[in-house]
């Protein structure tokens, strides 16, 4: 038997930590973009937290989307009042607990009511898990792209945004109007930087309507960079199951995660802050060195594993690292290309953290997919794997297994598997990628012609004959040969 979720049932519920403070307490503090699950496993844990000591009870969040997908998130968390479960697994373990720090949800695509709820004064940051993909940058060079059709249309009708960067420069207008303080802008996403790059986004936006609100954005408000962590698979029918079967609880879209969690921020916050730091978050005067260890080294190594267990039809990332091949690859990647280029972490061993991030793979209860895993990979592999081997090529090391990892990348957008499995479509640019790995399997350089992915890197003459190598030999030896020659240096 199980109970559904909402306010009224909560005091029936046994099985899982509850909030200590009253929901009729909480008033909004913070508006926050993309209420997906990461979201409800990070900033929304912390900020339950920290609600539980007592404090910051004025820094509850609403909840705001772009997309259209957005609304069949918003009606199932309205179902339950918007609480959501979340599970912490690890191998010897599972708990559960609901949190409550989100009071409220505006309708997508409703942008008077955002731009209103943006323009309150009580709203003092405005946060974003958007996804990598969802902040216009162009892969090769990394900045903003102001011609995107996107943001275009925004430029042209600002009187009702469609994008979170269009609704947030028209809610920071409105504040300037009136005399109201602007908000802070805080992005949680994984992007080196993010702070600045969402700063460009926004003042980017500014300066196709005109060059002197761009200028009053730079100037006037704040955009701190942060650090955030913490795998969190999608949820489906199985998680929905074993939460049902082990807590009693019906939840409508609950959030499975591990227990570990970082959250690494500037503190620039000139409208105020809630006290994250007594509830584990790290305040530091730079966060970049973090950003670096985090993206390369465990984003990264998300990236060297997800292609190769693809291509050997594994299902869960932790299946992948109890593949010997693609542990293996998964070490002498990280310890010979990767590591060595990723600059050092103040109280941080990198060998240690890479160790700790095997361990998290590992967690045989998290439920992650090679799929989510392998999700994205033309926004995500020029943030997680090209800029090492950029770092190498210029101090003129070698680049054979990142090479690899893009040579198994290209493979895998060819949209089958070794065994001859389709691969379903898992990039927003699955079209345009798979048909240059199509033409790659004659041509590998072909692959290299996207420079808006590669960059610089297409030009590099050791990197190019490097994946040249590894490209023919997925194809002509299959993926397990390739890793076990890699491994044996016989590549």
């Amino acid at each position: 038997m199980t109970t559904r979720l909402s306010t009224a049932t909560l005091p029936a519920i046994r099985t899982a930590v509850t909030p200590a403070y009253t929901r009729a307490g909480l008033t909004a503090g913070i508006v926050h973009f993309g209420v997906g699950n990461f979201h409800r496993a990070h900033q929304a844990v912390y900020l339950d937290a920290l609600f539980n000591l007592g404090e910051g009870h004025d820094w509850a969040l609403v909840g705001a989307g772009v997309r259209a997908a957005d609304e069949a998130m918003r009606q199932k968390l309205m179902g339950q009042d918007w609480f959501t479960t979340v599970v912490e697994q690890e191998a010897d373990h599972s708990a559960a607990h609901i949190t409550g720090a989100m009071i409220d949800y505006l309708p997508p695509g409703d942008s008077a009511a955002v731009i209103a709820r943006l323009a309150d004064p009580a709203i003092r940051i405005v946060s974003l898990t958007i996804t990598e993909g969802g902040y216009y940058i162009d892969p090769a060079s990394q900045t903003f792209d102001p011609t995107h059709p996107d943001i275009a249309h925004d430029a042209a009708h600002f009187d009702a945004p469609k994008t979170a960067f269009g609704l947030i420069l028209a809610g920071l207008v409105r504040r300037r109007e009136a005399g109201i303080a602007p908000f802070t802008v805080m992005s949680c996403d994984n992007i080196p930087g993010n702070g600045h790059v969402t700063e460009n986004a926004v003042a980017g936006l500014a300066a196709l309507i005109h060059p002197e609100l761009a200028e009053w954005v730079k100037t006037s408000v704040a955009f701190p960079n942060g650090m955030v962590d913490r795998i969190t698979p999608a949820t489906s029918e199985r998680e929905k199951t074993l939460l049902a079967n082990q807590f009693g609880i019906d939840d409508a879209w609950p959030v499975f995660c591990e227990s570990f969690k970082q959250w690494v921020l500037e503190d620039n916050f000139p409208a105020g802050r809630p006290a994250l730091e007594k509830v584990g978050v790290q305040f530091v005067p730079d966060v970049a060195p973090y950003e670096h260890m985090k993206i390369r080294i465990l984003n990264g190594g998300h990236a060297t594993i997800a292609y190769p267990a693809g291509l050997l039809d594994i299902h869960y990332v932790h299946e992948a690292m109890e593949h010997p091949l693609v542990a293996a690859f998964l070490k002498k990647v990280e310890a010979e290309e990767i590591i060595p280029v990723v600059p050092p972490v103040p109280d941080t061993d990198l060998d240690a953290y890479f160790a700790l991030c095997e361990r998290r793979f590992a967690n045989p209860k998290i439920g992650d997919t090679v799929r989510r895993l392998a999700l994205d990979g033309s926004n995500r592999q020029p943030k997680f794997i090209i800029p090492s081997a950029l770092d190498r090529i210029r101090d003129g090391q070698s680049v054979t297994g990142l090479a690899l990892v893009s040579a198994l990348w290209c493979r895998y957008c060819f949209g089958t598997t070794d065994s001859g499995a389709v691969i379903e479509p898992n990039d927003p640019n699955w079209d345009r990628l798979n048909a240059q790995a199509i033409k790659a399997k004659d041509n590998p350089k072909a692959w290299l012609e996207m420079a808006d992915i590669y960059g610089d890197l297409a030009k590099a003459p050791d990197f190019v004959a490097a994946f040249t190598k590894a490209l023919n030999a997925l194809w002509m030896q299959g993926t397990a040969r390739t890793l076990e020659r890699y491994l044996a240096d016989q590549h």
